[in-house]
């Protein structure tokens, strides 16, 4: 069995945003020559995820609302985890919602997706840099 990593990073200038990353995902697999296997994408940092779902600037835009509405970055004082001296505690939930990576199988040399699957970064305290790890193995 091979296996071939890779890291991504990524500095998103605002606080939050969703980054498609599939065509980096797929150059990665084919630098790998791994043609059978599983593909793991993983956000390496606790304020930032990786997903699978559609394109859609609409849909982004309702994950937009629904994340602030369950987790709202304001008031500050909301969170315990802000009395450290951050403002992030809201980025932490909406990580802890959108999952930490994803894991998508590898058949014949291409990532193995349903119809409309796309790979996203999301990152819920940006304006720094932060990296994803790609791990690939198979034959």
């Amino acid at each position: 069995m091979k296996s071939h990593r890779k890291e991504l990073w990524f500095e998103v200038p605002q606080r939050r945003g969703f980054l498609n990353i599939t065509s980096r995902i797929e150059a990665a697999l084919q630098e790998s020559g791994i043609s059978e296997g599983l593909c793991l994408v993983n956000a390496m940092h606790i304020t930032a995820s990786v997903f699978i779902n559609d394109d859609e600037p609409g849909l982004h835009a309702d994950y937009e609302r629904w994340l602030e509405e369950l987790a709202p970055h304001e008031p500050l004082g909301l969170y315990k985890h802000n009395r450290t001296g951050e403002d992030n505690g809201d980025a932490h939930c909406k990580r802890q919602i959108m999952g930490r990576e994803v894991v998508v199988a590898v058949t014949e040399g291409q990532l193995d997706f349903g119809t409309w699957e796309q790979i996203f970064y999301g990152e819920f305290d940006g304006k720094r840099r932060k990296r994803v790890l790609i791990k690939i193995i198979g034959e």
